[in-house]
């Protein structure tokens, strides 16, 4: 048989143990009888890819069910023990940390602060390395049975030379950093367990769309909103539409001619207005109550408190009401140039600032949208919060090995990263904490 003849077969075997394994994945669990179907394999390729994917721990039974004047049928799903993932956000306050089963349940979590305005490279892979080494310890997992490391940056990614992705972070003074070269120098893993590093954004974009708000929906828009501003355009939220999506450098399009200074170097851009680092500044500059060494998060706390005391308090606070109109103007006109530029089912406000002032000014933000954007572009489209709560652009970064996992049909890399059999998957660790999502803390942006 030809080498082109074997590549053939191989990659005929690993098509169909992707398609059923990323269909039990989205929409399991399913039965045999229903995969065939689902897929559009053969009773015959199913068995075989089903017989071949439990041998290797990674399809288990999840019950069984009766079928119409026959036998129970049993059920499959893909098994939670059959391998790890790392998730990491490199948030701009604090690294976090987490380890995920396959059915991202989380094991265990850690986080490094970053002291403020205190971005150094060498710090950021200190603090990468000693995470996977703290929570893989306290997980008492095998970095052996890791499947990928996801790792959400804010800034440029680029890809394709010989110190494998480079971060260029204009606004954290990230310069062609090859932050890749530098992380594999210093993690303690097995060097076959690829790294996966891409835009925080991006990371959330795709968190929300298999898992969160984006459910079901064509095309979205997905804002992380932190002490800066990012955003991500997703198309289609499984591996049926097969398109993923783009980060955009949205905090840096311009909301006012000659505004305020940015600190990308610019002038007006949204992320002078609209993060939570420019609202905070905001706020002290106009005389707001703020001792000079609060973070962002306290001084995003109490600017809202300020301008929404509830019922019993003081009186709104007319400098803070203001400056909280004017950040919903802002985000307002740029979510109508996200509209109109690429016409959105849904549009999701996310990041731990975003789910923290989406609640009070989510209203004024569909009204300037709907004021900005074109009408028919306008109406279709809808403006909600994320639903995964602040852990989502580490949980986003734990799907892209798994995306990478799934498209293999579940075929762990080799040692010489060039593809090829799975390799027996070890059982799921004891110590097990369900991921539960919550609106405070960081994500990256």
């Amino acid at each position: 048989m030809s080498e082109r003849n074997r590549r053939t077969v191989r990659d005929l075997r690993r098509g169909n143990r992707a398609r059923v394994v990323q269909r039990l994945y989205f929409d399991g669990p399913l039965s045999r009888q229903e995969l065939g179907p689902a897929t559009g394999l053969s009773s015959g390729s199913i068995s075989n890819v089903v017989a071949e994917l439990v041998a290797e721990g990674l399809l288990e039974e999840a019950g069984v069910v009766d079928s119409d004047g026959g036998r129970p049928r049993t059920l499959l799903r893909v098994a939670p023990g059959g391998g790890l993932l790392i998730g990491i956000d490199i948030g701009e306050t604090r690294v976090r940390v987490e380890l995920f089963d396959l059915s991202l349940t989380e094991l265990a979590r850690t986080e490094r602060l970053l002291a403020q305005h205190g971005y150094d490279v060498a710090r950021v892979v200190s603090h990468v390395r000693t995470g996977i080494a703290d929570v893989l310890r306290d997980a008492g997992a095998d970095p052996g049975r890791l499947l990928g490391i996801g790792i959400g940056v804010p800034g440029i990614i680029e890809r394709g030379g010989p110190e494998g992705a480079v971060v260029h972070g204009q606004t954290i003074g990230w310069r062609a950093v090859p932050f890749e070269k530098l992380l594999r120098a210093v993690i303690e893993v097995p060097p076959e367990v690829p790294l996966f590093i891409d835009n925080g954004a991006l990371s959330l974009g795709q968190a929300e769309m298999w898992f969160g708000g984006g459910r079901g929906a064509r095309d979205a828009a997905i804002a992380l909103i932190g002490s800066g501003v990012g955003a991500s355009v997703m198309h289609g939220s499984t591996f049926d539409d097969n398109r993923l999506g783009s980060a955009l450098e949205w905090g840096h399009t311009t909301v006012q001619m000659r505004g305020r200074r940015c600190r990308c170097g610019s002038i007006g851009c949204l992320e002078a207005y609209a993060g939570a680092e420019a609202m905070r500044e905001r706020w002290h500059e106009a005389g707001g109550p703020l001792p000079d060494d609060a973070d962002d998060e306290t001084a995003l706390a109490a600017l809202l408190e300020a301008a929404f005391p509830g019922p019993g308090g003081p009186e709104p606070d007319p400098v803070a009401v203001s400056l909280l109109d004017d950040t919903a103007e802002c985000l307002g006109a740029a979510v109508a140039d996200l509209i109109n530029l690429f016409l959105p089912e849904r549009i999701l406000l996310g990041g731990w600032a975003g789910l923290l002032i989406g609640p009070r000014l989510l209203p004024a933000i569909r009204r300037h949208a709907a004021r900005y954007a074109l009408s028919h572009a306008a109406e279709r489209a809808t403006i909600d919060l994320g639903e995964l709560g602040p852990d989502a652009v580490t949980v986003g970064a734990a799907t892209l090995p798994l995306a990478a996992f799934l498209a293999r049909g579940g075929s762990r890399l080799p040692a010489s990263g060039t593809g090829g059999p799975a390799e027996p998957a070890g059982p799921a660790a004891a110590r097990r904490r369900p991921r539960t999502p919550a609106v405070a803390g960081e994500a990256s942006g």
